[in-house]
């Protein structure tokens, strides 16, 4: 375009030369019908034109090689490209094969054979493993169930030893009451309280000695409870066996001093009433 505008402006430049030359040449008063230099600015004119266009189409041509050469230069660099790329990468199959070989994986099945043991090795291990925390799982499971089961039992139990106690309370006959007491004592036979009050409502019953082995079986399960101590005093005293019968309700009122209120209201003392030991609780007590 630039080479086009100064063409252009060339032109204009000559064709005001060639006017301000006619003028000079020709006199003023010479008269001439039609400029003699207009057909030589015409053919001018027209081989700049022709100029101009030769040199647009070299231009064109030029161009259109440079564009040629580029994409060939581009497609051949592209196919270098693609051929080294492949070439690298037979390079990189060929050393992984070289490598395996020399490793002594001989061959794809061995290869295959070698990824399968290892497999299967490391899942048996995996689902040993799993196993194991599954059997970890079941075991707590279990345990857990059996606590759940005897906690279940023992609440049972429980009631139904309330229950049978409150039906105790409210049952006049001592025969049913011993029935009452061994229904406690079938659900738990370590029950102290059920032994201490079934060896007392023998005592009523006159099975005194009953009631003294109930006593030391109370006393067995629990050397704490006082009024194991008490009953057994009270079946002692009533076989004559006074030495122990003080003894045992010394222990009790260790255990439970509020049973000082109780000595002289039991009726089955009443044979410890000239012991100088049983004497000495009572006054203590009274004072």
């Amino acid at each position: 375009m630039i080479k086009q505008y100064l063409l252009a402006g060339l032109m204009f430049a000559l064709l005001g030369l060639g006017n301000a030359y006619a003028e000079e040449a020709i006199p003023v008063s010479e008269s001439i019908d039609e400029p003699l230099y207009k057909p030589f600015i015409e053919r001018y004119i027209l081989d700049e034109l022709k100029l101009l266009r030769q040199q647009l189409q070299a231009m064109r041509a030029e161009m259109a090689e440079k564009v040629a050469e580029a994409r060939l230069d581009a497609s051949d660099r592209a196919m270098r490209y693609t051929t080294d790329t492949t070439n690298n990468i037979f390079f990189i199959i060929t050393g992984a094969a070289s490598i395996l070989v020399l490793l002594g994986w001989r061959s794809l099945r061995e290869v295959q054979e070698n990824v399968e043991a290892t497999v299967e090795r490391k899942v048996s291990k995996l689902t040993g493993e799993y196993e194991q925390q599954l059997h970890d799982v079941e075991r707590k499971l279990k345990v857990r169930s059996e606590q759940i089961l005897a906690a279940q039992e023992k609440i049972s139990e429980t009631n139904q030893i309330h229950s049978l106690w409150m039906r105790a309370g409210l049952e006049s006959s001592l025969h049913e009451q011993i029935n009452i007491y061994d229904q406690i004592l079938e659900i738990n036979p370590e029950e102290v309280e059920a032994l201490t009050y079934k060896a007392d409502v023998l005592m009523d019953l006159g099975e005194t000695r009953w009631a003294l082995s109930l006593s030391n079986q109370a006393i067995e399960h629990d050397a704490d409870y006082p009024l194991a101590y008490w009953q057994r005093a009270c079946a002692e005293a009533e076989l004559g066996q006074q030495e122990a019968a003080v003894r045992d309700i010394t222990l009790a009122i260790e255990k439970s001093p509020a049973l000082k209120d109780e000595l002289e209201k039991e009726s089955a003392f009443r044979n410890l009433q000239d012991h100088p030991l049983f004497t000495a609780l009572v006054n203590d007590e009274v004072g």
